[in-house]
């Protein structure tokens, strides 16, 4: 982790973020969150059943995990996720092609307050690219978006003694990515997301 850290600190010493000079060797992912740009670079990829989690470090040590998209784990900022537990999700270009939103369950903790079990039960659709977002590069037609927006009763399909614990006190807002499909492979290069209502970032792949 040190040599990472190290990695972005030297990319974005005395320069912006977006002027950096980037080592090749490393995979990226520009953040934007309460208003300042960071650079985060992947430090290594845990296995896991339902596809690898990217962990992804910034040169104050926050650590932001991946998986398909979505995020499964934060830490080094004022709210932090732990313990993300997710379904096996139907694909992408699945839930492009559904007529209905498709619902889900994520089970996370939450710090400060130590918060376990907080339940939260989704909906994911399809929608139309925004007029307005911090992609940068990409024209956003010719990439997929989706939302993904917080639903108030557990759908019966997801019993609920399978996720124990609690809803959060308050609701996130909707959460949002951008997919490319492109002959039957699916990357997630663009996404939104709020750790807490008041703490939202987006990020995106850009090496």
């Amino acid at each position: 982790m040190n040599a990472v850290v190290q990695t972005v600190q030297y990319a974005v010493k005395g320069q912006g973020v977006d002027s950096a000079s980037l080592n090749p060797n490393f995979r990226y992912l520009r953040v934007t969150i309460e208003g300042r740009v960071a650079l985060l670079a992947l430090g290594n990829e845990d296995s896991h059943p339902q596809g690898p989690i990217e962990v992804w470090y910034s040169a104050q040590r926050e650590v932001l995990r991946l998986q398909n998209g979505r995020l499964v784990g934060a830490v080094g900022l004022t709210t932090e996720w732990r313990n993300v537990v997710l379904p096996e999700l139907p694909s992408w270009s699945a839930v492009a092609q559904a007529r209905e939103p498709v619902p889900w369950v994520r089970v996370r903790d939450i710090m400060p307050g130590y918060r376990f079990g907080v339940r939260d039960t989704l909906l994911l659709r399809m929608v139309q690219p925004p007029q307005s977002s911090a992609l940068k590069g990409p024209d956003p037609q010719s990439l997929s978006w989706f939302e993904e927006r917080l639903q108030s009763d557990v759908p019966s399909r997801f019993p609920a003694t399978l996720f124990p614990g609690l809803s959060a006190d308050r609701p996130l807002p909707p959460a949002r990515y951008a997919v490319a499909l492109q002959e039957g492979r699916e990357t997630v290069v663009y996404g939104e997301q709020c750790l807490a209502p008041d703490l939202c970032f987006s990020w995106q792949k850009i090496q």
